[in-house]
Formats: structure tokens, C-alpha cells, sequence
């Protein structure tokens, strides 16, 4: 008897710990989400998990965050988290991004000229520009075909390497047209590529649309649609993004966790 007791003492005192711990608020469980992505041991994790904060401009925590991520030892993760500052609008980190211009990664340097150019310091984009286009910057020059080549094995974290080629004049749109006719799928990326138009058209249609697309059972359309509600800024459609921080898929997750914060407002636990 005393031992039965002393288990569901046990029990009582865990659970009431575990609820004590738990997140109270959806903004609160989205920082949680993103913060654990980031600390995860797989570079793939932290990397998707960087990505995930191109969705909050002007957002001082996301911004030390991806600053943070610009010293890991993956670059793939630095290359994200490079691509994010520009997203974010960071033009404070504009002196961190410059030191990832002399990263040895493709990936990295082209992802950090990227953000310079968007946050405005366009002499050092243009340099590497230059560079690349001339054959200085080794590696450079099959950067996107070697990611399309790795989408084979790892589609999620190479499709980031591609949209920093995509994003950068040298490579222009090769690299989609090549990402379109890998596998047998043609119709994702262009249904994605739809959702991604139509995030500033306020039809209601569109919000419609939109909103049943969070759960359709392609992930690539499911987190195509939580960017484009995020982007709308419409708070109506919180409630919406809310029940896609449960999703299965770990990149659908972490972009529904930034579009949340997003949705939230400034006040969302923008402050550690």
C-alpha cells in the first residue's frame, strides 16, 4: 500500500512539474519549438529551424538567434542563418554577415552577399558578384548543380542551398527549372510557387484557400501556405496557424512557430 502511494506520488509530482513547465501561451510554445530546433543536435534541424526566422522582420530575439547560427559548425546552418539576417532586415548584423563573405562554403559566402545586397551594403555584394562571375571564388560555379544533386539524398536542407543560388545573379533561374523536374512530382513546387503569389491577394478565396492548404498532405504545400498567411499579416488568421505547431513534420513546424510569433505581434516574447 505504502508503495502504491509513494508511485503516484511520483506520478503527481512529475505531471504537476511537466504542467508547471509547459508553455502557456501558442507564442510561448512557438519560441519553445524554434529554440529546441536550434539546439538540436542534427545540422538539418538547426538548419530548418534558422530558415524558419526569414518570417520575422524587424524581431530583435530572431535576430540573435540567427546571429548565433552564423558560428555553426555546419554550414549549412550558417548559410541559413545568413540568408535569414537579410530576411529579418537585420541591418545592425550587417558587420557579422561581412565576416561569412570569407567563409570557405559556396553556400555560406553566397547566402551572407545575398543579405548585404537586401540590407543595402551593395559594394561587397557586388564584389563577390564579380568574383563568382570571373572564376576567383572556387566552387562557386557548380554550387546550385551539386545542390540539385544532393536534393536526391536530402531535399530539405539542399532546397536552401538552391534558393540562395536562385536568390543570387550568377545562377539566375537554372536552378528552379532543374528542381522542378527532379522526381516525379512537377505539380508541388508549382503549387507552392502559387501560394507564394497569392500571399498579398486579401480575397477571401484566397484566405480560404489558403487556410485548407495547411493541411494538405504534401509538407512542401503545407509550410508554401503558413508563409504566405504569415505574410499577409492578418491576425484573423492565428487560429489558423495554431494547430499546424502540432504538425508532424519538423520544417512545417518550425515555420507555423515563426508565422505564430508573427501573428502574435510585437509583443510577442520578443525580449529573452
Amino acid at each position: 500500500m505504502m508503495r502504491t502511494l509513494f508511485i503516484f506520488s511520483i506520478l503527481g509530482t512529475s505531471l504537476h512539474a511537466e504542467s508547471m513547465a509547459a508553455p502557456a501561451t501558442p507564442a510561448e510554445k512557438a519560441w519553445l519549438i524554434l529554440q529546441q530546433g536550434l539546439a538540436n543536435k542534427r545540422a538539418e534541424k538547426r538548419a530548418n529551424a534558422v530558415h524558419a526566422l526569414r518570417l520575422l522582420p524587424n524581431n530583435a530575439r530572431a535576430q540573435r538567434m540567427a546571429e548565433n547560427a552564423l558560428a555553426d559548425q555546419n554550414p549549412t546552418v550558417r548559410a541559413a542563418a545568413a540568408r535569414a539576417l537579410g530576411a529579418i532586415g537585420s541591418v545592425s548584423s550587417v558587420l557579422k554577415l561581412k565576416t561569412g563573405l570569407n567563409d570557405k562554403e559556396p553556400a555560406v559566402f553566397l547566402a551572407a552577399a545575398h543579405s548585404l545586397f537586401r540590407l543595402g551594403a551593395r559594394e561587397e555584394a557586388y564584389e563577390i558578384d564579380y568574383e563568382v562571375l570571373i572564376g576567383e571564388r572556387k566552387g562557386a560555379d557548380g554550387f546550385v548543380a551539386s545542390q540539385i544533386k544532393e536534393l536526391k539524398s536530402s531535399k530539405t536542407v539542399a532546397m536552401m542551398g538552391v534558393e540562395t543560388g536562385i536568390g543570387f545573379a550568377p545562377f539566375g533561374g537554372a536552378g528552379y527549372e532543374l528542381f522542378k523536374r527532379i522526381g516525379r512530382d512537377d505539380h508541388t513546387p508549382v503549387r507552392a510557387a502559387a501560394a507564394q503569389e497569392l500571399a498579398a491577394d486579401r480575397d477571401p478565396k484566397i484566405t480560404a484557400a489558403l487556410t485548407k492548404v495547411c493541411s494538405d498532405k504534401k509538407w512542401r504545400l503545407r509550410t508554401a501556405a503558413v508563409d504566405a498567411i504569415a505574410r499577409r499579416e492578418d491576425t484573423t488568421l492565428l487560429n489558423a496557424i495554431i494547430p499546424v505547431l502540432d504538425d508532424k513534420n519538423s520544417i512545417v513546424r518550425y515555420d507555423a512557430a515563426a508565422a505564430v510569433l508573427r501573428l502574435s505581434g510585437p509583443r510577442a516574447g520578443s525580449d529573452d
